[in-house]
């Protein structure tokens, strides 16, 4: 199993959720250039300008660790990473578990339903620009959507603000003005798409939208609210790629 982070997290953020594998899976964790532990000297801003980037960095720790039959499991951003590296190279992949997933944050009445804007988007890139701590103070507990559990916004807030501004401003924009609607249909490998019951970022209009055009895959809307089940529901989280595995080895 191959762990992907969303933007502005790392690999951490799967520590919840990794041990309940460990003992059927090989699990692999990694830190996408430009964010966590990596070497920002590694840094190239063409190449991650837009997701092709990143799935070249999925594709190439694949190469590297020699993987093979890969559960591809990605968080928000990294769904769509996913589908770009399961379209390049098929035989990799076994699954993808989508978390999160969007194809397209930006509104397109009446035809598609995104969650934002693009306005709203522009607002949020111009206010990363001006104040990126206020930014991170601002997107951390509407991302996280727990108010009960304060301790996780902040690290999520921690988590953003440990990421280079410049680098994140740009994996911004690379994530949330892309459109790859275009790509959905074209992904050869089954995946499950688990969807939040309350999320601002990818709305429950996403999931039916995944559900209707990526081919070989399952729904899953899960009882946790906020865009990072992985995080603030890991029972539920383990539980629903549990099942969908065990289904898919039936």
């Amino acid at each position: 199993m191959v762990f992907a982070h969303g933007f502005g997290c790392d690999q951490n953020m799967w520590r919840f959720i990794t041990p309940a594998f460990e003992d059927d899976y090989r699990i692999t964790l990694f830190d996408y250039v430009g964010s966590g532990g990596s070497d920002l000297r590694a840094y190239d801003p063409d190449r991650y300008s837009s997701l092709e980037g990143y799935a070249e960095d999925v594709l190439d720790v694949c190469e590297e660790l020699d993987l093979k039959n890969v559960v591809f499991v990605g968080h928000s951003v990294s769904s769509v990473v996913g589908m770009l590296a399961a379209i390049k190279q098929p035989e990799r992949f076994s699954r993808l578990i989508l978390v999160g997933p969007s194809p397209c944050y930006i509104n397109e009445p009446p035809h598609y339903v995104g969650g934002f804007n693009r306005a709203d988007i522009e607002e949020l890139l111009g206010m990363m620009d001006k104040n990126y701590i206020g930014w991170a103070n601002f997107l951390a507990p509407a991302v996280m959507a727990n108010p009960g559990r304060p301790e996780l916004a902040g690290e999520l807030r921690e988590s953003f603000c440990s990421t280079d501004p410049v680098i994140a401003r740009r994996f911004a924009e690379a994530t949330f003005l892309s459109d790859y609607r275009s790509i959905v249909e074209k992904v050869p490998v089954p995946s499950l798409i688990m969807q939040c019951s309350e999320d601002i970022i990818a709305p429950l209009e996403v999931g039916d939208y995944l559900k209707l055009h990526l081919p070989q895959s399952t729904l899953a809307v899960m009882k946790a609210t906020g865009h990072c089940p992985h995080m603030s529901h890991p029972e539920e989280t383990i539980q629903i790629i549990r099942n969908y595995l065990a289904e898919s080895r039936a």
